[in-house]
């Protein structure tokens, strides 16, 4: 056991120092220095916020706004690293950490928030800005920091304040329980097979990985472990129908399990406490409230989006299904297309119609050359540049973890981007973007720093690491996120990046997921790891001709788990049997039998790890109408590459965080509000008759 760092050596606790305006000290950060650096950061912070408060001077933007953007910092730097190491070192002594650490960092949020004199100067300040001289951007700061307030909870009165901290300390507890739940059972759990037989159907690169897999398991033969880049392959390609439905259960039962990591009572109490929340906030429902800020503003709106989509994607499903079931008729009578058989079948039926096969693609998917290529991208879209980082100059928190600078295309420094690819013990599951710091430059330029994290599977030593399509477009996706942060530009780090309405913040990410299908990047970048010649036009133009196959399949999977998102929010005294609410919700909207929800309820880790997504799963599908329309803008152009058009993109989308409304973003680039019927043409539906934004 190792004791902690005195708080004035707590390496965690210091400026960030290094080359490139500082570095993260992954180097000389331990478990055993979280809990007494993130104390001292946040007395630190309030010791800044009471001064702020009893300032004796007339609140201004300059005394109050910008004072308190610069309150957080030193917190703000421990807590950039507690996180990294919480989502992506996560062992036991970590777990002890956050499960202490968690009611007394809300419990600290509440002390911010609930500082009356603070807020009466917020206020102050919010009041006075139309008059006080103040820049559009600084305008916009004050309306944030006031906004935010007022919906946390600042014009409560005493009880009500005291029962909404109560809350937010419980609801943080039970978040960490959800989480490490789920953690565990993707740890513990996975399928070992001993016989060259279990694995018949996979292509060699599912067999290689799995065994690795198996390998760092200190097993013989092969393991399928339970995360979504292990599973999926499996289930598209195993013969053996019983192992691909252990394999699914085994996936889908995630915090399902009846024992110790069961989370439906974490779920229920979770609800529960946010409609309690919701009410002494004025508001009718938790999805009301999550909503009043978003580009969706109700829970009407999302829902008509929804619910306009639904039934196209239902009827293509039961298209799907048919020729599913066509081809396991005639292979083996008697068969009922199951949802482990989904997968299995889908494959089948695109390569009898397409000619194309998941295991054609995958040769030529090198994960290094696809990451050039979404570096490419940025530089011919944006005029980034991505050099390699000098591994001895930069600290990383894990070996498979490297760094590289973004530099503009005059050489200036922009910022740095770290990739975490694979996945491991300790690792959350999923990908994500994070931020490590914020790009600002009002109190001086401050370059951001980001990272991508994902979940591949990593290769035996030697061999190339090889990643499905899906994969793949989960590489450019968060990579797009990593473009919003780097590509900010403006003054104070709380409008900067990706700090923008959650149904926003997923439209940079999947419009970049268009790039990866270019002829540009897939004869430069997708080329066979053994021959390495470019993938050949024919089996380009086999994918281009697939594009939209099994559209209905994805977007009822995702729809499925935004509709439960959301019903469950929309309940104004919480559900006290999650499981029945799952199932029953499903039936009615009617959910087809050969299908579960991407993400069911106990593992639904955007929507019970903490309040993010919750009531805003719907988000993806919203920002997907959004990316339609303006993917359909570099088409009416000169093209995907069209330097006009990425100019706006970048100039009004990735640049501007959010200093402006998410709508009028979106006017700057486009020049008018996004055309719902644009996401009807890119998934192959018929046109939504109730979609309007």
């Amino acid at each position: 056991m190792t004791t902690a760092a005195e708080p004035a050596t707590n390496p965690l606790l210091a400026p960030w120092a290094g080359p490139y305006g500082g570095v993260p000290p992954f180097d000389r950060a331990r478990v055993a220095d979280f809990e007494p650096a993130l104390e001292a950061g946040m007395a630190d912070q309030l010791a800044r916020i009471d001064a702020i408060a009893a300032n004796p001077e007339p609140a201004t933007f300059a005394n109050t706004s910008t004072a308190l953007e610069q309150a957080g910092r030193m917190f703000d730097r421990v807590r950039a690293v507690y996180d990294v190491f919480g989502n992506g070192l996560n062992d036991d002594a970590m777990q002890e950490v956050e499960r202490r650490m968690a009611p007394r960092l809300a419990a600290f949020a509440d002390k911010i928030i609930q500082n009356e004199k603070l807020f009466a100067r917020v206020a102050a300040v919010y009041e006075a800005r139309d008059r006080s001289g103040l820049t559009p951007e600084q305008q916009r700061l004050a309306w944030l920091q006031y906004t935010d307030l007022v919906r946390a909870g600042a014009k409560l009165d005493p009880a009500a304040k005291r029962r909404l901290a109560a809350i937010n300390e419980e609801l943080a507890g039970l978040f960490t329980t959800f989480a490490q739940n789920v953690l565990k059972d993707e740890e513990t759990q996975a399928v070992f097979l001993a016989a060259a037989a279990d694995m018949a159907g996979c292509p060699e690169s599912v067999r290689e990985a799995a065994a690795a897999a198996a390998k760092e398991r200190g097993r013989d033969g092969w393991a399928i472990t339970n995360t979504r880049s292990s599973v999926e392959p499996f289930l598209t390609y195993a013969d053996r129908r019983d192992l691909r439905e252990r394999v699914w259960r085994m996936f889908v039962d995630r915090g399902a399990g009846g024992g110790p990591t069961d989370n439906h009572a974490t779920i229920a109490r979770i609800l529960a406490l946010r409609a309690e929340r919701a009410r002494l906030l004025g508001f009718p429902t938790h999805a009301h409230w999550r909503l009043e800020d978003s580009m969706a503003k109700t829970p009407a709106r999302a829902a008509e989006l929804m619910e306009a989509v639904w039934q196209p994607a239902v009827a293509r499903v039961r298209e799907e299904v048919a020729d599913m079931q066509a081809i396991a008729d005639a292979e083996h009578p008697g068969i009922r297309i199951e949802p482990w058989d989904y997968r299995y079948y889908a494959e089948r039926v695109r390569k009898a119609k397409y000619d194309l096969d998941e295991a054609e693609i995958t040769p030529y998917l090198q994960l290094d050359k696809l990451r050039e290529g979404m570096f490419f991208t940025a530089e011919k879209l944006f005029g980034l540049r991505f050099e390699p980082v000098d591994p001895q100059a930069v600290p990383v928190y894990h070996p498979d973890v490297r760094v590289w600078e973004a530099r503009d295309s005059a050489g200036r420094h922009v910022g740095l981007f770290f990739f975490d690819p694979f996945a491991r013990k300790g690792k959350r599951s999923g990908a994500w973007m994070s931020g490590y710091r914020s790009q600002e430059r009002f109190a001086g330029a401050v370059a951001p720093i980001v990272s991508n994290n994902c979940n591949f599977t990593k290769p035996a030593p030697g061999e190339p690491a090889l990643v499905s399509w899906d994969d793949a477009t989960t590489l450019f996706h968060e990579f797009g996120h990593a473009l919003h942060g780097l590509l900010s530009n403006v003054e104070y780090p709380s409008l900067s990046g990706t700090n923008v309405a959650r149904d926003y913040v997923e439209f940079p990410s999947q419009v970049l997921e268009h790039w990866l299908a270019t002829p540009e990047i897939l004869d430069r970048f997708a080329l066979h790891h053994e021959t390495g010649k470019p993938m050949p036009r024919e089996l380009v133009a086999k994918i281009e001709r697939a594009r939209r196959f099994n559209e209905g399949f994805r977007t009822v999977e995702f729809l499925a788990s935004a509709l439960i998102d959301m019903r469950l929010h929309l309940v104004a005294d919480g559900v006290a049997d999650p499981a029945a609410f799952e199932r029953d919700t499903l039936a009615a909207v009617g959910l087809p039998r050969e299908i579960v929800m991407r993400h069911r309820t106990p593992q639904f880790l955007h929507v019970f790890a903490d309040d993010g997504y919750s009531a805003g799963y719907y988000s993806y599908l919203w920002a997907d109408a959004i990316t339609a329309d303006a993917w359909e803008a570099f088409q009416e152009a000169g093209g995907p590459w069209d330097e006009a058009v990425a100019r706006r993109l970048r100039d009004h989308v990735f640049s501007v965080g959010n200093t402006i409304p998410p709508e009028e973003s979106y006017r700057g680039f486009r020049g008018r509000d996004p055309a719902t019927d644009a996401l009807m043409r890119k998934r192959g539906f018929a046109p939504a008759t109730a979609a309007g934004r």
